[in-house]
C-alpha cells in the first residue's frame, strides 16, 4: 500500500483518536490539527505530527503545507451533539458549515483535491423498516444534523466546480475504544449512549429513556451501533482505495461519493441496555421519559455501498464495543 500524507482535522477527538491511530498502523503519516490540548498522548506515534489550533486559521494551514505535502484531508472537526444543537445553533453553524467551507476552499488553493468528510447519519428521515440507503430521503431535525447536510450539499458543488474529489461517510452510532487501549471516549459529561451508561452504573444514578413510544418491536428508538475502531478502520479503506472507489462508482458520482459507516444491525435502545447489564454484571436503573426535541425513531445502515467501493465492512459486535469501552474505563481511573 501507498505512504500517504494525511491531513487530519479533530485528530484528537473521540473518533479521530482512533482513526488517527488505525492511519499511522497502516503505515501512513499522519498530521493532526484540533483546538484540544492533547491530555494523552498514547494515540500519538512517530510518524504523527501534532498542531493545535482552529482547522480554519489559514495561517496555521500555511504553516502546515509549508512543513508537509499533504496528499488527502480528512475532516472531523465539528462541535458535536445534535441536542445542545437545539440551545446554540449558531455556534453549530459557524463552525461545521462556515469554517468548513472555508477549509474546502483553502485546500482547493493548494492543489488538495482529496476529501474525506465525517457527517452523520442524524440527517436521514425515518422510513419504512428504519435500514436506510445512501439514497433515503433526508430529513435532518436539528442544527447540528442541518448543518452536516449543508456542509454535504457544499463540498459536493466544490468538487464538481473545482476538479476535487470527496468521499463523505454518514456515520451511525460510534461506541467502545481503541482495542489496543491508545483511545477512547474522554470527555467528562459524553452524550454517547454506553458512557451514560458507565456512568449511571458507577454513580447508581438512573439512565432515561427518551420516548418510548415509537414504532419499533419495543416502542424504544431503533439504532446502529457501530465499533468506533471499525469506523476509523473505514478511512484507513478509503484512503486506499479512494481512485478505486470511483471508477466504480456510476457515472454521477465520479466526483463525490456518500457512504453509510455502520454496523447494518438494528438495535433498540433497551436492547443495548440488556446487553450493557450482560457484560457489566450489574442491572442499571431505567427511567422512561418523554421525547426530546429533535428525536426521532432512527434507522440503520445498508452498507453494500462502502463494501463495494472501498472494501470495507464492520466486523465487531455491541458486546466487543461494550468491553473495549469498559478496558479504557480502567486505564483512565487514577
Amino acid at each position: 500500500m501507498n505512504i500517504v500524507n494525511i491531513l487530519l482535522t479533530g485528530g484528537a477527538g473521540y473518533l479521530g483518536s482512533a482513526i488517527c491511530s488505525a492511519l499511522a498502523d497502516a503505515g501512513h503519516k499522519v498530521i493532526v490539527i484540533d483546538l484540544s490540548v492533547i491530555s494523552d498522548e498514547r494515540f500519538m506515534q512517530e510518524q504523527t505530527s501534532f498542531y493545535q489550533g482552529d482547522f480554519a486559521d489559514e495561517a496555521l494551514l500555511d504553516k502546515i503545507f509549508a512543513e508537509h505535502k499533504i496528499e488527502i484531508a480528512i475532516h472531523c472537526a465539528e462541535i458535536p451533539t445534535p441536542y445542545k444543537s437545539l440551545e446554540s445553533p449558531y455556534d453549530y453553524y459557524v463552525s461545521n458549515v462556515f469554517k468548513s467551507m472555508q477549509f474546502f476552499k483553502y485546500l482547493h488553493s493548494k492543489g488538495c483535491k482529496k476529501v474525506i468528510f465525517s457527517s452523520s447519519a442524524y440527517i436521514y428521515d425515518e422510513v419504512s423498516g428504519f435500514k436506510v440507503t445512501e439514497n433515503s430521503p433526508l430529513a435532518p431535525r436539528s442544527p447540528f444534523a442541518r448543518a452536516k447536510s449543508m456542509t454535504e450539499m457544499i463540498l459536493k458543488d466544490f468538487c464538481f466546480a473545482y476538479d476535487m474529489k470527496a468521499i463523505t461517510f454518514r456515520y451511525f452510532n460510534p461506541i467502545g475504544a481503541d482495542p489496543f487501549l491508545r483511545s477512547g471516549m474522554h470527555e467528562k459529561n459524553p452524550r454517547n449512549i454506553l458512557s451514560m451508561l458507565l456512568n449511571v452504573a458507577e454513580t447508581d444514578s438512573v439512565f432515561k429513556i427518551t420516548g418510548t413510544d415509537w414504532n419499533s418491536r419495543d416502542g424504544n428508538c431503533i439504532r446502529d451501533y457501530i465499533h468506533v475502531w471499525d469506523a476509523a478502520l473505514a478511512n484507513v479503506q478509503a484512503v486506499a482505495n479512494f481512485d478505486l472507489a470511483f471508477e466504480l462508482a456510476d457515472d454521477a458520482e465520479k466526483h463525490y461519493l456518500t457512504l453509510n459507516i455502520g454496523s447494518g444491525l438494528d438495535v433498540t435502545v433497551k436492547e443495548f441496555i440488556i446487553a450493557f447489564e450482560n457484560i457489566y454484571g450489574q442491572a442499571v436503573k431505567v427511567q422512561e421519559a418523554p421525547r426530546r426535541p429533535g428525536d426521532y425513531a432512527g434507522c440503520y445502515a445498508d452498507v453494500l455501498k462502502a463494501e463495494k467501493l472501498i472494501a470495507w465492512r464492520a466486523k465487531r459486535s455491541i458486546e466487543e464495543g461494550i468491553i473495549d469501552a469498559l478496558r479504557w474505563e480502567e486505564t483512565t481511573i487514577t
